[in-house]
């Protein structure tokens, strides 16, 4: 039986591309919310996950690390997309016949440059992949969709112009997760590992948390902030270094943060992805 990795959104969506590369003999399950790509694995419908949480131009994917620490379940992989954005209309559409465009609200912008060029008005869609899968079906002449190339070919569109971003370096990094912890080494670049803590309530407590990762050369490539139960006192921290945990150093400097802190708990222990250089 073929295995699932479930994602958010619709087919052709950027996350749908993320599951053909990183997971090319699963099956993508699309799913409506990132609540629900969890629920999917939690329940064994999915064996794994795909969520996005950062990208070079948007930043930090919203709620996703409120949502992780969350979810018991642990990260096994990571991996990078570049967010190529292609312009697409029905079969026999020119540029010059289209008044509108929709995308997801966070697409738009990225193609600012391209819209402006040809006076095209940009409208914010819900999904960028689903705003092509309703192009297919209303058939409408005047207007486009800015998409992956594999939305366009999921639901039958016409390619108009490639890769129309105003950034070259826009990529989107996604964690892959599942329900057990894999803390075996593997991969050829490294290994790297994800956790969450809350510092002790103490004068200079950060601090000299992260003392340790830099008096024992521990790269941290990560270091995010949030507020967890509403309250503004109680702040959590994400965080990725480079390294696994067995190794001298990283057990040294978690051992000094674990002294530091009133929650610590590692999320995942995964091979570094290639293309963080």
């Amino acid at each position: 039986m073929t295995k699932r990795i479930a994602f958010q959104g619709e087919l052709g969506a950027y996350s749908h591309q993320a599951c053909a590369e990183a997971r090319p003999d699963m099956e993508a399950l699309p799913c409506k919310t990132f609540e629900d790509v969890i629920e999917a694995v939690r329940s064994g419908v999915a064996e794994l996950a795909m969520l996005p949480v950062e990208n070079t131009t948007y930043g930090r994917v919203a709620d996703i690390h409120r949502l992780l620490p969350e979810s018991g379940l642990r990260i096994v992989d990571e991996a990078f997309v570049r967010v190529h954005i292609s312009l697409m209309a029905m079969p026999g559409v020119q540029i010059e016949d289209l008044r509108k465009v929709r995308a997801h609200l966070v697409l738009l912008p990225q193609a600012a440059s391209f819209l402006s060029q040809y006076g095209i008005r940009g409208e914010a869609a819900a999904d960028s992949a689903g705003a092509a899968a309703e192009l297919a079906q209303s058939g409408a002449r005047d207007e486009g969709v800015l998409a992956s190339d594999m939305a366009a070919e999921t639901h039958g569109l016409q390619i108009l112009a490639r890769h129309i971003e105003d950034h070259a370096h826009n990529t989107t990094r996604f964690l892959i997760m599942g329900k057990a912890a894999d803390l075996s080494r593997r991969g050829e670049h490294g290994m790297m590992t994800t956790f969450v803590f809350q510092v002790r309530n103490i004068p200079a407590a950060l601090y000299k948390a992260m003392g340790g990762f830099a008096t024992n050369g521990v790269n941290m490539t990560k270091l995010e902030s949030y507020m967890v139960s509403g309250s503004f006192t109680a702040t959590q921290f994400y965080a990725d270094i480079e390294g696994h945990p067995d190794d001298p150093a990283v057990k040294r400097a978690l051992e000094e943060l674990d002294y530091f802190t009133s929650v610590l708990e590692i999320l995942g222990v995964y091979p570094r992805d290639p293309r963080r250089d």
